[in-house]
C-alpha cells in the first residue's frame, strides 16, 4: 500500500534506528479512523475557491450557539469557509494557542445550554455544513499550555515519560542560534523549572513539543484525527516552521520539520482526501513553497511576504511593489493543487518580520501605517491595528485593499469585524493586559462585536459600517460567480499609467474566463485606455465605465471579456 509505504520512508529518516515495530503499532491503534464518513463528494480542492472568515468565537458572538445564530448573515455576507482561531481548551493567556486540552473544546464556548461544548460544537459543525460552510480551525503543533497534562507530569521528574515530550537543558546555551520570536516580550527561548530549564520559541508559557520522541508526533496525529473524524474540514498549522530543533542552526525550516508534515498530510489523506492542511509559516515565498512539498505537504500557505506590500502599495501610490512580490523571481510555482492564503493582516497585526521585509520597508510602512505609537508590536515587527483604523478609516482604501485580496492569485481571508470596519477595541486590550500580565498590544484588535449597535450602524447609509461593508458585500457577490479569481493565472497588463506604477492592472484567467481588473493605487483621479477587444466587455460591480474613461481616486474595475 502506497500510505504504508510512504509513513514508514518518512519514519526511517525521521527516526534512524528506532524499530518500525513502533509505527506499526500506531499504524494498529487508528484502524478506527478507516469508517470516518466523508459525506458529500465535495472537490478535494474547495480551498481554491473559498472566501474565508476568521474569527474568534466567544469575541464573534459568545459562544458556538452565538455562532450558529449568525451563519445566516455569514452565508449572506458570501462566505463559504470559516477559520476558527484556537477553540480547544486553554488557560487563555495567548488566545487559545496556549492549548491544555487538544481533545476538547473550551467549555466557556458551551454557553449557557445544556450541551456539553464538545456537542454544542457538533451541532455548530453540522448547522454550517447545511449551508454549504467548511470549517476549520487551528491547532497549535509546535507548542502548547503550561498547564496541560503532558507538561504536568513532565516536570515531577525526569523518569516520567512525559518528561522526554519536551526539551530540558541544565542551562541556556543550547539553541541559542534561534532567534527570540516575541521581541520586547521575551527575552529568552529557555524559562527555568525546577533544577531545569525547558525550550519555547513564544511566550514562556508556551513550552516547545520534543519531535525528535516518536511518541509526540503519534500523540499529534491522534489529535488531528480525532477531529477529522468528527467533521472539521481542515486545519490550520500553527507555527509550523519551528517543529524540529537541531543544534548548530536557526531551528527553521529544517529537514525533518517537512518530514514531520508529509506524516501529518499522508495519514489526512488517507483517512479523508481533502482535510485541508493549511501552513502558517512567516517565510520568504521560496521558503513558504517549500511547505506545500511536491503537493505531499500543506495544501495551501499564507503569503505573509505580499501583505505588507500591499499596504507599502497604498502608501507609496504605486501597484510595483505588489507586481515585484508576485514575479516568478519572487513568488515560485506552486504544486498543481497548492494555494495561496491571502489577508490583510495576521489575523492580528500588521506582521512586518526581517524574514520577508527589508529594514527600509519596515521603516516606511511604520511611518505610515503606525498612527498611535500604542499600536507598535515587537519593537517594530509589526502593527497592532484594525484595518478600518490602518486606513485612517478611509472607505475608499479599505475598498482599494479588499479589491487587491479578492482579486489577485489565492484564498482571501476576512479578519471578523473588518467587514464593516470595526474599530480597535482600548477597553478589551486593557482588561487583558490585567489577565495576562503582558503588554500585548494584539488585544487591540480583538474585542467583541455589539451586534445590537452594528445593525444601527448598517442602518445609516452615512456611517463607517455600512458604506465598507454594502461594497464589500457586493465585491464577494462577484468573486464567487467566477473561479477564475480563486483558480485563475494571472498576466499583469501594461495600460497608460501602468509603467509608472500609479495604475494596478491585470487579467485572471481561467478558461473561458477572462477578467481584466484595474486598480487606481493614486488618491488623484486618473485617465485610463482600455484595449479595444473590451469595448463589448461586462463591468462586473455594475459600475459605469468605457474604453477611455477617468477612475476615481483609489478607484477599481473588474472587467469580464
Amino acid at each position: 500500500m502506497q500510505f504504508r509505504t510512504k509513513l514508514f520512508e518518512y519514519w526511517d529518516r525521521l527516526y534512524p534506528g528506532c524499530s518500525p515495530q513502533l509505527l506499526e503499532n500506531f499504524l494498529q491503534t487508528i484502524e478506527c479512523y478507516k469508517k470516518v464518513d466523508t459525506g458529500k463528494n465535495d472537490a478535494i480542492d474547495w480551498y481554491k475557491d473559498a472566501v474565508v472568515y476568521s474569527l474568534y468565537a466567544d469575541l464573534f458572538n459568545t459562544d458556538f450557539k452565538g455562532i450558529i445564530d449568525k451563519l445566516d448573515y455569514l452565508q449572506d455576507l458570501g462566505v463559504n469557509c470559516i477559520w476558527l482561531l484556537p477553540v480547544l481548551d486553554s488557560p487563555m493567556r495567548d488566545a487559545g494557542f496556549d492549548i491544555s486540552d487538544y481533545m476538547n473544546i473550551r467549555p466557556e464556548l458551551a454557553g449557557s445550554n445544556t450541551h456539553s461544548s464538545l456537542q454544542i460544537f457538533c451541532l455548530f459543525l453540522a448547522e454550517a455544513h447545511k449551508r454549504e460552510i467548511k470549517v476549520v480551525f487551528d491547532i497549535a503543533i509546535n507548542h502548547l499550555s503550561d498547564q496541560h497534562p503532558w507538561f504536568l507530569e513532565a516536570r515531577k521528574s525526569k523518569e516520567n515519560p512525559y518528561h522526554q515530550f519536551f526539551i530540558w537543558g541544565n542551562d541556556t546555551s543550547l539553541y541559542n542560534e534561534a532567534r527570540i520570536i516575541f521581541k520586547g516580550i521575551e527575552t529568552s527561548n529557555w524559562e527555568k523549572c525546577g533544577d531545569e530549564y525547558y525550550f519555547h520559541r513564544f511566550f514562556s508559557f508556551q513550552p516547545d513539543l520534543n519531535y525528535r520522541n516518536p511518541e509526540v508526533l503519534f500523540a499529534m496525529c491522534r489529535n488531528l484525527l480525532y477531529w477529522q473524524s468528527r467533521g472539521v474540514d481542515g486545519f490550520r498549522a500553527d507555527a509550523i516552521p519551528y517543529l524540529w530543533k537541531q543544534e548548530g542552526t536557526e531551528c527553521e525550516n529544517l529537514p525533518e520539520t517537512h518530514l514531520v508534515v508529509k506524516f501529518f498530510r499522508a495519514l489526512l489523506d488517507f483517512i479523508k482526501p481533502g482535510s485541508l492542511l493549511l501552513a502558517e509559516a512567516c517565510q520568504k515565498p521560496y521558503k513558504v513553497v517549500e511547505y506545500m512539498g511536491d503537493g505531499d505537504e500543506c495544501h495551501a500557505a499564507y503569503h505573509f511576504p505580499l501583505m505588507p506590500r500591499m499596504f507599502k502599495a497604498i502608501a507609496m501610490q504605486s501597484g510595483k511593489p505588489i507586481e515585484e512580490i508576485l514575479s516568478r523571481e519572487v513568488t515560485p510555482e506552486l504544486p498543481e493543487n497548492g494555494q495561496w492564503f491571502t489577508f490583510l493582516r495576521c489575523h492580528d497585526e500588521l506582521s512586518l518580520e526581517l524574514v520577508y521585509v527589508s529594514e527600509e520597508e519596515r521603516k516606511f510602512i511604520h511611518e505610515n501605517y503606525c498612527h498611535d505609537p500604542k499600536w507598535d508590536f515587537r519593537l517594530g515587527e509589526g502593527i497592532s491595528a484594525r484595518l478600518s483604523e490602518l486606513m485612517s478609516r478611509d472607505p475608499r482604501k479599505i475598498h482599494l485593499a479588499y479589491s487587491l485580496i479578492f482579486t489577485l492569485p489565492g484564498t482571501p481571508v476576512i479578519y471578523y469585524g473588518d467587514e464593516f470596519g470595526k474599530l480597535n477595541d482600548e477597553a478589551y486590550y486593557n482588561e487583558m493586559i490585567q489577565l495576562t500580565g503582558k503588554d500585548d498590544t494584539r488585544f487591540l484588535v480583538r474585542g467583541k462585536i455589539d451586534w445590537t449597535q452594528l445593525e444601527k450602524d448598517l442602518n445609516d447609509p452615512a456611517s463607517l459600517s455600512s458604506r465598507v461593508n454594502l461594497k464589500l458585500r457586493k465585491m464577494l457577490k462577484v468573486r464567487r460567480q467566477f473561479k477564475a479569481f480563486g483558480r485563475g493565472t494571472l498576466e499583469f497588463s501594461n495600460l497608460s499609467g501602468n509603467s509608472a506604477g500609479t495604475l494596478l492592472a491585470f487579467e485572471r484567467t481561467f478558461g473561458n474566463e477572462k477578467i481584466l481588473v484595474v486598480h487606481n493605487m493614486t488618491e488623484h483621479p486618473q485617465e485610463i485606455f482600455l484595449p479595444a477587444n473590451l469595448t463589448s466587455g461586462k463591468e462586473l460591480l455594475q459600475q459605469s465605465w468605457s474604453s477611455r474613461m477617468t477612475l476615481e481616486a483609489y478607484g477599481f474595475r473588474w472587467i469580464l471579456s
